[in-house]
């Protein structure tokens, strides 16, 4: 049975300028190098068009640094692949991703919204864990979801930091 769970960024900026820092490959690249701090990452991928963003990012999450069970599931370091597709800017702007773990035992999905509120913006984003394991799959989705929130968590502070410096 799959879980979900819900995160919402809250930013003093409008849509747009949120939207507009998702459009620059200088965004992406200061996110990636912060990130670093806690993860082997790099972008595979990144295209911008008059129809919207895909971008492809890789992390590589150590074997050792993962919980105890997770490791018992993964028997070499977690190599993660996250694509994410955003629409062209509108009200709402939407966008979905997929992580992708090769060998693991399950998936992890979300759809995304980018929308303005009278004191700046929100990104949401729905995200659903789903392991296909016997008796450990509800305790490693509710692991995942845990760990992306604290995920999201840290890149809106990375997205925060960097529109103030451009600003």
């Amino acid at each position: 049975m799959a879980r979900r769970i819900d995160y919402s960024a809250r930013y003093k900026y409008t849509a747009e300028q949120v939207y507009s820092a998702f459009t620059n490959r200088d965004y992406w690249d200061a996110r990636i190098e912060e990130m670093r701090k806690y993860s082997e990452n790099h972008i595979e991928s990144f295209d911008v068009s008059d129809s919207g963003i895909e971008i492809v990012l890789h992390h590589i999450l150590p074997r050792s640094e993962l919980p105890e069970i997770a490791q018992t599931v993964m028997k070499k370091d977690m190599v993660i692949t996250r694509k994410e597709s955003f629409s062209e800017f509108g009200e709402p702007t939407t966008a979905k991703y997929e992580a992708s773990i090769p060998a693991g035992p399950g998936s992890l999905t979300g759809t995304m919204q980018l929308f303005s509120t009278d004191t700046g913006c929100t990104f949401r984003t729905s995200s659903e864990a789903k392991v296909y394991l016997p008796f450990i799959g509800g305790k490693l989705e509710q692991l995942m979801l845990v760990n992306l929130i604290d995920l999201f968590r840290a890149e809106a502070e990375i997205t925060e930091k960097w529109l103030a410096e451009q600003h």
